[in-house]
């Protein structure tokens, strides 16, 4: 197999940990699945955006990031002026497509992702919104050109759904769905459980890494509703968008009503569901309590978990237990492996 040349579109925890991970497994890729690689490109916002088709030393680049230096101070690349222009140049097999999302648009992922399928390359993301806004043409682009296109770690930090549909379950389709998919709403309501204020929840959140400077997208329900969509979109053929939900955050959760229903055997978490009812899928994100009997209300801290129902193996559940960003960073080491398979 020629060696692969990679292009690591976002560097943030996701992207510095998946080029962790590329260290780690080098060795290993090379001797049980026959593939070797070089990094030929990086870009991100914060650090800048490099190329060298000769090869990125990853661990240099881990460095600088960590120290909040450019990128531009590495031996022997170039910098160019954004994320196109690295695309433009022509210097990469496989994209690693992890920008910072957009959940109404999906742009300007959308656009990267397209233009490197276009130019022949696999794309690998963790980025919802490109398949919640153009799953179906991107699929068909991909295999137009005998391309990949593949996405595990969009939702559950990168445990296995879409593959495990894909490879194990042929000819099925999801009827619905319920599921824990945002983990920062988890860790604050576990939190308030514990007598913590919201507030103290959010920045115990931000502590562990899973929540962003402003938590909204996670606490207002908007992220739980692109993953909704993304598996809606995908796994029961039914594309939809987070506008066409009914969408509920955690904040008029308050730590006496979150300890109450945990009292009760039933705790409160923020539930996502989709279901086809006449022939079109309905969804919804809102704080609900769940009975200890369902094994999603035993989810806390940064664990996920959804119960797929198929028309064929009926219900499936499936659970990520304190997944973080090394998690989905693996996601996208899988989905790399099986793209070039």
């Amino acid at each position: 197999m020629p060696e692969q040349r990679l292009l690591l579109l976002g560097f943030g925890n996701v992207g510095q940990w998946l080029a962790r991970l590329l260290l780690r497994h080098g060795a290993a890729l090379a001797r049980e699945h026959g593939i070797a690689f070089r990094i030929t490109g990086i870009a991100t916002g914060r650090h800048g955006v490099v190329c060298n088709p000769a090869g990125i030393d990853a661990g240099a680049a881990l460095q600088l990031a960590a120290a909040g230096a450019q990128l531009g101070a590495l031996p022997g690349v170039q910098s160019l002026a954004d994320p196109a222009a690295l695309l433009a140049a022509g210097a990469g097999d496989v994209l690693f497509e992890n920008s910072p999302q957009n959940a109404h648009s999906g742009q300007p992922a959308l656009d990267y992702i397209r233009t490197a399928l276009q130019n022949g390359m696999h794309v690998i993301t963790a980025n919802k919104g490109p398949l919640v806004h153009g799953y179906a043409a991107l699929k068909a682009l991909a295999a137009a050109h005998k391309r990949r296109f593949l996405f595990e770690s969009t939702v559950m930090d990168g445990t296995p759904i879409f593959s495990m549909a894909r490879e194990c379950l042929p000819l099925s389709r999801v009827t619905a769905l319920r599921g824990v998919l945002n983990s920062t709403t988890n860790v604050i309501l576990s939190q308030m459980e514990q007598g913590a204020t919201f507030a103290a929840g959010v920045q115990y959140a931000q502590q562990l890494g899973v929540a962003e400077a402003d938590p909204s997208a996670d606490v207002d329900g908007w992220d739980a509703a692109v993953k909704v969509a993304a598996i809606a979109t995908v796994l029961m053929d039914q594309p939809i968008t987070p506008a066409q939900m009914t969408v509920q955050g955690i904040r008029a959760v308050t730590p006496q009503q979150a300890q109450a229903a945990r009292a009760a055997g039933t705790p409160l978490k923020l539930l996502c569901t989709a279901a086809m009812v006449d022939g079109r899928v309905q969804a919804a994100v809102q704080p609900t309590p769940i009975s200890f009997a369902d094994p999603l209300a035993h989810l806390t801290g940064t664990s996920s978990g959804v119960t797929l129902t198929f028309d064929t193996m009926k219900e499936i559940y499936v659970a990520g237990m304190n997944h973080g960003p090394e998690q989905t960073a693996f996601g996208l080491l899988a989905d790399f492996v099986n793209a070039l398979r």
